[in-house]
């Protein structure tokens, strides 16, 4: 700004023209929308029923179809979405508050993340807010479309979560254009006409596809991860989707891991000598998978080697010693379910991810079950009596949830200890 001296003899600036300014504010009242008033959906979810939900999209373009759950952990995001189970569904999180942790590199579940194993949709109460915590690298948003995860936000996840809960989860596309266009008539099309996870073989989409080790420890705040030391404890995974925590919980009890894909043989699991055997989680139904991996489980389950599964391997290791499975009417997932641990008469509330169960009417002789969910009585774990062969439905890893069920690695661990002849470790 320039200030006139007391011998300056230039003219005074004009005052302002009072005609113009108030134009200028007309204009631009009327240009700005009203409070009250809706703004274009740049996304829209179609389910199968032919409801159509509209709101604002974040993250990747496109469409896709997926079976739509919803998820009621109130902490973990970009755990749940990284999380392979969660391959071929659209997740509504009934937590209102999405993004405030940002993104970053260590949070992710998924053991080769260029593949984007995992949620291909997501579903918001509210705009993605901003991250305030100190691990963020990067906004959600951004995240998301790196990822490419479709995202709609604006809804009342409430009432859909209602919806769902009332009519179980349906088959549904997801699509975001920030044009707004969208030919609705398609999209119902779209969402009707897919066939949905039942027969569909998931795994093979999202297993590592070769052999690796893994040596990464337990994450320690303010230090990161850790990396085994020496070891005199050999453990196999078998990779259906496994999940980087289950893997570093492994590996921080002292066990060197070695991760086959999901189509490995009974012969090449046995080829590297293991001390136990690991049935991963994984998508999709186990009745598929199970084509090749049941005949591979029930060879590796009379082994004699400790065999421990979760989620998608406790599935097919049911399957493999002659129980059933069957398709829930709106799945389990969250982390504040409640299960009961016959074996020791304890509740713990443990973290879920699961559209298929075990049918404990069909667990045949022989076969106990050692875990029940007390939501709805369905199965959550089983043992092979006289055999050290266990399995559990839920994540006892939990990332995200809480971390009553860490006690499941540590009685791995001491199957493995007693065929060594080592004295067992404390569990809890």
């Amino acid at each position: 700004m320039v200030f006139a001296s007391a011998g300056d003899k230039r003219s005074p600036p004009a005052p302002p023209n009072k005609s113009v300014t108030i134009m200028s504010t007309i204009a631009d009242a009327q240009n700005t929308p009203a409070p009250w008033s809706k703004p274009r959906a740049t996304a829209v979810l179609v389910l199968a029923d032919g409801t159509v939900l509209e709101g604002q999209g974040f993250g990747a373009t496109g469409e896709t179809e997926a079976e739509l759950c919803f998820n009621t952990a109130l902490t973990g995001y970009q755990e749940i979405l990284t999380d392979p189970s969660y391959a071929g569904q659209i997740v509504t999180f009934t937590f209102p508050h999405i993004g405030n942790i940002g993104a970053n590199g260590e949070d992710i579940e998924d053991l080769t993340p260029a593949r984007r194993a995992g949620a291909v949709g997501a579903v918001f109460k509210t705009p993605i807010t901003d991250p305030s915590n100190y691990r963020a690298a990067e906004h959600l948003d951004a995240w998301l479309k790196a990822r490419g995860i479709i995202a709609l936000a604006g809804i009342d996840t409430r009432a859909l979560t209602a919806h769902i809960r009332e009519h179980g989860v349906p088959n549904a596309v997801i699509a975001h254009s920030p044009s707004g266009d969208f030919d609705i008539n398609a999209l119902k099309a779209r969402a009707a006409g897919w066939g949905g996870l039942v027969g569909l073989d998931l795994a093979k989409e999202v297993t590592s596809g070769q052999t690796s080790n893994w040596t990464e420890t337990p994450w320690v705040w303010d230090e990161g991860h850790g990396e085994v030391g020496e070891t005199d404890m050999h453990i196999v995974a078998i990779d259906y989707g496994v999940k980087r925590n289950i893997l570093r919980l492994m590996a921080g009890l002292g066990a060197k891991v070695t991760v086959l894909p999901a189509t490995a043989t009974a012969e090449e699991v046995l080829a590297h000598a293991p001390d136990g055997i690991f049935l991963s989680n994984g998508p999709g139904d186990p009745a598929a998978t199970g084509e090749y991996a049941v005949p591979v489980i029930k060879e590796l389950a009379e082994s004699g080697i400790p065999l421990f599964g979760i989620c998608l391997g406790h599935q097919m290791l049911a399957l493999a010693l002659g129980a059933k499975t069957v398709k829930m009417h709106q799945g389990h997932h969250g982390a504040n379910h409640p299960v009961k641990d016959h074996t020791t008469g304890k509740v713990e509330i443990v973290s879920m991810n699961h559209g298929f169960a075990v049918d404990s009417a069909s667990l045949p002789e022989g076969v106990t079950e050692t875990h029940v969910s007390l939501f709805d009585g369905s199965n959550c774990g089983l043992s092979v009596d006289g055999k050290p062969v266990f399995s559990v439905q839920h994540h006892p890893e939990a990332s995200p949830g809480p971390q009553d069920s860490h006690y499941l690695f540590k009685r791995f661990a001491n199957l493995i200890r007693e065929r060594q002849g080592k004295p067992a470790i404390q569990e809890r």
